[in-house]
């Protein structure tokens, strides 16, 4: 059997969110450059940031799919997808508690008061049931703002509200939670590697904290910010009080609506940014290996991107091993002299073919097509 010693191009983005799928990108792009470049090697791999897509790219490296019916970010039923590899399982929060899964019209005031991490706990107790010993916990595109104490009740921690009386399964919220008791948390947590992937540095409370900043996007008011912020600072305490060391203050603390300080306090999770545990996870090093071009990118470039988003972590890892890198994005918001100090070598964009955004979204596949094969690919 003889080896392919073509040189490689390597297409490596997120997704293009509200269009495409990180797996679909990839593919259209790995088209057009093909159509090109026949003489080239053409390998995909799909990533994300830590967030949605995170338990699709691990099932694109390798991964096996399994589905854990849980409870979702209201309480109904919902089948989430997980992925598992040897003793280690990817568990995506988004697909148990994530803002796609709110009812039409999406999120509201009531959503945001009353949304709950219950299905994220579940799913993690059927990673610990499907042999995991080590969980890689994807946070981002939370419908809630909960604290993770849902989570942690499902991971089974009691809770008692302000007259006594312990709360029901998934009615776990700070804003009823008066003391909580965490010696009945799934034994095999403490004998488990939990990792919490994510791209937010946000403490728990203040200003850039998980209500302040976050929960305008999950349908809260001004007000119900506010309320909730004074709510996750009461929760900080009460889970001080049963043992929890970890400091409100912690970076990534905030993310997804709070959930990072339970991990991070009552969990004893390690916190990495998402697309460095993504990238660990699909085996990125090994694919740079003979690569003669890296193609990523993501829905929208913008200021967002350069704080630890999918296609600048890609970037960073092929600029160690010398290969250079080109974004392919729906559009992109960054001036000319930032990219440059960032390094890509070139940045192609959907709307620079098509200024319609409404088209844009609906033929990104045939518009990304064409931009990979235009491609200049190194010699």
């Amino acid at each position: 059997m003889t080896s392919d010693t073509r040189r490689v191009v390597l297409v490596a983005p997120d997704k293009f969110k509200g269009s495409l799928t990180a797996r679909d990108v990839a593919m259209a792009l790995a088209s057009g450059v093909s159509d090109a470049h026949p003489e080239l090697r053409v390998v995909t791999c799909p990533v994300a940031d830590g967030g949605e897509g995170t338990v699709e790219a691990a099932i694109t490296s390798g991964f096996r799919s399994r589905t854990a019916t849980v409870r979702g970010p209201l309480g109904h039923p919902v089948d989430a997808v997980f992925a598992t590899k040897g003793a280690t399982a990817v568990v995506e929060l988004a697909q148990a508690s994530g803002l796609q899964l709110l009812p039409h019209p999406g999120p509201s005031p009531e959503t945001a008061a009353a949304a709950t991490t219950y299905g994220t706990g579940e799913l993690v107790v059927a990673a610990l049931d499907a042999g995991a010993t080590r969980i890689v916990l994807g946070l981002g595109g939370s419908a809630t703002t909960d604290g993770g104490a849902g989570m942690l009740q499902a991971l089974g921690a009691t809770f008692r509200d302000h007259e006594g009386t312990d709360l029901a399964a998934g009615m776990a919220h700070p804003s009823a939670i008066a003391s909580a008791d965490l010696a009945g948390l799934d034994p095999r947590i403490a004998e488990a590697e939990i990792v919490v992937a994510t791209d937010v540095d946000n403490p728990l409370c203040g200003p850039r904290g998980a209500a302040a900043v976050f929960g305008p996007q999950k349908g809260a008011t001004a007000d119900l910010a506010h309320a909730l912020d004074k709510d996750l600072r009461r929760w900080s305490r009460v889970l001080a009080e049963a043992g929890v060391t970890t400091s409100p203050e912690h970076a990534g603390a905030g993310a997804a609506g709070g959930v990072g300080f339970a991990a991070l306090g009552a969990l004893r999770a390690l916190a990495r940014p998402g697309v460095d545990v993504v990238l660990d996870l699909v085996g990125f090093e090994n694919l740079l290996a003979g690569a003669c071009l890296v193609v990523t990118g993501e829905g929208s470039l913008d200021e967002q991107s350069l704080s630890g988003k999918a296609p600048i972590g890609v970037l960073r890892a092929a600029q160690a091993r010398g290969v250079p890198t080109v974004a392919v994005a729906g559009r992109c918001l960054l001036e000319p002299g930032v990219l440059a100090r960032v390094g890509f070598q070139a940045v192609h964009t959907l709307q620079d073919r098509e200024p319609d955004l409404t088209t844009c979204i609906l033929e990104a596949s045939r518009l990304l097509r064409e931009v990979g094969r235009e491609l200049t690919v190194p010699e």
